[in-house]
């Protein structure tokens, strides 16, 4: 059992396979040309089962494979198949444009809920966004996903001024499909031009959302990130993922790992154990992540308090997000 000194219990393990994305999103790399890292840096597919194993057998009972976007990895289908064999829940946040290609190992890994980034349903907007021309294929594997009965959660990071104005139209495509969108407030990292007035809290969203619908909240489970709702009617739901206005780290139990073998015991931590180096030099890796789990600060990383309008990002000490996988 992994415990932390808050008495929080942590049971879901976040690998990061790659760091490389085929998408450009603002929010999460920083630049264009950004230097992703070289293969010997990565862990290899037969360290992250070893590694994950050593996670599962504290009481770790799901993962989520993350990146940049883990499906651009040569060989995620061998890795996924051999997560699939550990005996727990295995889902995958992906941007949604090769899903195509590994739909079968997906369905015989035992994966049966996929989150798919999505930041707009305007095509222009969606190529602005990630400065790339994906958006149909996107929808299209969205489409494939519901046909085969997975579990789609659409996840949209609310930056004001730029897609705030879709949030009616998020929530409306509920309505007549199964699928559960997830608002994120847009959150602070390095090289992300992350300022407080471009955040779009939950409150803010729930009253956009009750401009035209009648909202009903739904029950959340002990660890769930978000606040999550439905509209009478909807065959679909919605939720808020309010981590800069409310957050939830009271009921945390998010580890997550690294595409280099990393341990991070927070999302917004500064401090990071190398878990891959010690693997491959024969040295004990599980008193290293006891250690990490032992020093995980009460809230936020301990880089900031929940009040985010003096959040001073030049003081922040973190990696960019497609760097830490989420």
């Amino acid at each position: 059992m992994l415990k932390d000194t808050h008495q929080r219990i942590h049971t879901y393990l976040r690998i990061s396979l790659t760091d490389n994305c085929n998408l450009r999103c603002f929010y999460c790399m920083p630049e264009e040309e950004y230097a992703f890292m070289p293969q010997q840096r990565l862990m290899q597919a037969d360290e992250i089962l070893q590694l994950a194993k050593i996670f599962v057998a504290q009481g770790v009972n799901k993962i989520r494979l993350t990146g940049g976007e883990p499906l651009v990895r040569k060989d995620v289908a061998a890795i996924i198949r051999s997560l699939g064999e550990l005996g727990v829940e295995l889902t995958i946040t992906t941007n949604g444009t090769r899903v195509h290609h590994f739909i079968e190992d997906l369905v015989a890994a035992g994966v049966r809920s996929v989150n798919i980034s999505l930041d707009t349903l305007q095509e222009d907007t969606f190529t602005i966004l990630t400065r790339r021309n994906q958006f149909r294929v996107v929808k299209d594997n969205i489409r494939l996903l519901l046909d085969r009965g997975f579990t789609v959660k659409v996840n949209v990071v609310v930056v004001k001024g730029l897609n705030d104005r879709e949030i009616l139209d998020f929530i409306a495509w509920t309505q007549d499909e199964p699928v559960h969108i997830r608002f994120i407030e847009f959150m602070p990292f390095d090289g992300n031009k992350w300022q407080s007035d471009k955040l779009v809290t939950w409150k803010e969203i729930l009253e956009i959302a009750q401009t035209r619908y009648v909202v009903q909240p739904l029950e959340n489970a002990v660890h769930d990130t978000c606040k999550k709702y439905r509209v009478d009617g909807h065959t679909g739901t919605f939720a808020v993922i309010s981590t800069m206005s409310a957050p939830f780290c009271s009921s945390c139990n998010r580890i997550r790992l690294t595409a280099d073998g990393k341990i991070k015991n927070c999302l917004f931590s500064e401090e990071e154990t190398d878990l891959l180096q010690a693997l491959r030099t024969g040295e004990e890796v599980l008193p290293l992540i006891e250690k990490s789990i032992l020093s995980k600060h009460k809230e936020l990383g301990g880089q900031f308090s929940k009040d985010f309008t003096t959040i001073d990002t030049s003081h922040l000490h973190n990696r960019s997000m497609i760097a830490i996988g989420g």
